[in-house]
């Protein structure tokens, strides 16, 4: 068929399309049991509310997923597209992007990797809004995806260079594969993850058939290129970077319930890295740290389709042993995008540390594991990686990401351009900001957790209950919850009782105090019938305090409650975004000096005092060269030279 013509067959393909995707929907796609139940396992313990039942209010994250919005709305779809119909031989209706969508930047190019992130985030923009600007525009890039799927038999439809041609090599048993090259190809199973992502996230969030009936189509294709390789051809091809094929592939044996998609997700375990993860053995340092963690997601999701306790204990053991011994104080991971030795970070600190793409990935593990169980230090984490990470990778001038967040000291975090960059945390920092009710609140049949204190509004449709939280938190150190409900209800209210909340935290049921015996990093229960208009106020006291390193008690950083103190070390940037261009160039400019600490009390109240009229606003006082430097919350420090982690002077 000709892509020039094809407008016009639509009428007749949309008509058909829907008759066949009602009965695909009816007969083919029966949603699959969560575990297999001759396993007698139910791993989902608690449910996170769908994005489209919990609204943001007036906060710093609301504003940040509103600007994303503007930007994604500028990007043309049709620019993005344009690999895909190249791939096949089409005419594009624009040129590609620069940066990394432009091939040859690597040899072949991760043309076409956007897309996938575009259509996650446009889906997820629209669960958590309802604007139907977005979901004309997932429309649009679905209708074209179909039609260049269509151009092709095999089913598959991608933008990578020449990737079906390459991965025919590799189906035939031809595989030359490094970490980051396939055949050539710069990972080509990465960058077609993106677009099974893509298709997934428009179904799940958009309710899109049309994207699951290509979805369907696709995964197919994947499940026929499997069949012709041995399994140990198909190891040798998963030392290449291969991001999260082993979910999606989950993903889709959970939608379908066909149990060849769950012998493809199998096929994804990469044995070499996962084996000794099963066994509780750590042997992460030297390994590229983004290949590993979309594949323990894998893992994880595998355990929850399936049952699989050993994928369980992957993903456990994972998720202890990067954050309690490879994770920065922002909560990211990894130095040049590496992981090091299990609890060293000292020296690790450069202009390349905490790659935003892992902490996107960490967070999305983190959201698997508390469904699981309700461990409070799973909620402190996430808070940390939320406002210390991902809130601070947004440029909130220009809408912009951050691909490294700097802790090299006197440094200051580069952005991307809009239209000539497209680095890998570009694509994630589209999704970033489009989800921040993700995780503030989860749920069982009668308990709700609060987890973050963001101002929002959740819907308990099974309760037929709504809460809604209103809070200036951070600048302000409470929150208040107002119960709304037609008719009096019974449930458990599990108020978290973070990590840094000591002494003066309390809650108040309808201004009566309610005993709280817990230690910080628990959730309180507060079980009793509810009815409209009860309120629950929750004093959050927040102190200022250290952190050191684990291997070096020399270097340490502050924070104050959940919130990542940087000390502005330098003057303004002259133009945000400046530094930032797909050369790197930002990393031929020197930092700024930075002097150690040299303190003459033995007392934190003492070096850090708020500055008075100014909200979470600090200067260090009595050490010495550095008094008087200016601190504030990570997140608002964006175009300063900066510094996070402080040598201290100790006694020779």
């Amino acid at each position: 068929m000709r892509y020039s013509n094809h407008k016009f067959k639509q009428p007749f393909i949309k008509i058909t399309g829907m008759a066949l995707l009602l009965f695909c929907a009816v007969f083919q796609y029966p949603k699959a049991q969560t575990a297999n139940n001759n396993n007698n396992i139910d791993p989902i313990k608690l449910e996170l509310f769908p994005l489209n039942k919990v609204q943001l209010l007036d906060s710093p994250f609301k504003k940040a997923m509103e600007l994303d919005g503007e930007y994604l709305m500028k990007l043309d779809p049709d620019r993005l597209l344009a690999p895909y119909l190249k791939e096949l031989g089409l005419e594009p209706k624009g040129e590609n992007y620069g940066g990394w969508e432009d091939n040859g930047v690597m040899g072949e190019g991760l043309d076409g990797h956007s897309l996938g992130h575009y259509l996650s985030a446009l889906s997820m923009i629209y669960a958590s809004t309802g604007k139907q600007k977005f979901k004309d525009r997932i429309s649009y890039i679905i209708d074209e995806l179909q039609c260049a799927q269509e151009a092709n038999d095999t089913g598959y439809v991608g933008g990578v260079p020449n990737g079906e041609k390459i991965l025919n090599e590799v189906e035939h048993g031809k595989i030359n594969a490094e970490p980051f090259s396939l055949n050539g190809s710069w990972v080509p199973w990465y960058n077609l993850h993106k677009t099974f992502a893509g298709l997934r996230d428009a179904y799940r969030h958009a309710g899109s058939e049309q994207a699951l009936d290509i979805l369907i189509k696709l995964s197919d294709w994947a499940v026929e290129f499997s069949n012709h390789l041995t399994d140990q051809q198909f190891q040798k091809m998963l030392q290449t970077e291969q991001g999260g094929m082993k979910e999606v592939m989950a993903d889709i044996y959970g939608i379908t319930g066909d149990k060849k998609y769950l012998e493809l997700t199998k096929r994804f375990t990469h044995h070499a890295v996962m084996d000794p993860l099963a066994k509780n053995e750590d042997k992460l340092q030297g390994l590229h740290a983004n290949t590993q963690i979309p594949k323990i997601i894998g893992a994880a999701r595998q355990y929850e389709v399936s049952g699989d306790k050993e994928m369980k204990n992957v993903a456990s053991y994972f998720w202890q042993t990067v954050v309690n011994g490879r994770t920065y104080v922002n909560g990211g991971n990894s130095d040049h995008e590496h992981f090091g030795e299990r609890g060293k970070l000292a020296q690790r600190l450069s202009r390349s540390t905490s790659e935003t793409c892992n902490t996107y990935n960490m967070l999305k593990l983190t959201r698997h594991l508390t469904q699981w169980e309700a461990n409070p230090a799973y909620a402190d984490y996430y808070e940390r990686a939320l406002y210390n990470h991902i809130l601070a990778s947004q440029d909130p001038q220009t809408g912009m990401f951050a691909y490294y967040m700097s802790m090299e000291e006197g440094f200051y975090k580069t952005f991307s351009k809009p239209f000539d960059s497209f680095w890998c945390c570009v694509g994630t920092g589209m999704e970033n900001h489009t989800k921040y009710g993700r995780y503030i609140y989860m749920h069982t049949d009668d308990e709700l957790y609060v987890n973050l204190f963001i101002p929002s509004e959740v819907n308990w449709n099974s309760q037929d209950v709504r809460v809604i939280q209103k809070t200036e938190f951070p600048e302000s150190e409470k929150s208040t919850f107002i119960i709304e409900t037609d008719q009096p209800k019974d449930f458990a209210l599990k108020m978290r009782r973070p990590y840094w909340a000591g002494d003066g935290y309390s809650i108040k049921v309808n201004g009566k105090p309610v005993e709280v015996n817990q230690k910080p990093s628990s959730y309180i229960t507060i079980d009793r019938g509810w009815k409209d208009g009860d309120t629950v106020t929750v004093s959050l006291p927040m102190k200022t305090r250290i952190e050191t390193m684990p291997n070096d008690d020399s270097k340490l950083a502050f924070m104050h409650g959940p919130l990542l103190l940087a000390g502005i070390v330098g003057q303004q940037l002259p133009i945000p975004g400046q530094y930032a261009s797909d050369q790197w160039k930002f990393f031929d400019l020197p930092s700024v000096h930075v002097p150690a600490l040299d303190p003459k009390k033995d007392s934190i109240n003492k070096w850090v005092k708020p500055i008075k009229g100014e909200k979470l606003k600090f200067e260090l006082t009595q050490v010495g060269e550095a008094d008087g430097i200016p601190l504030a919350p990570y997140y608002m420090v964006n175009h300063d030279y900066y510094t996070i982690y402080w040598d201290l002077k100790t006694e020779n």
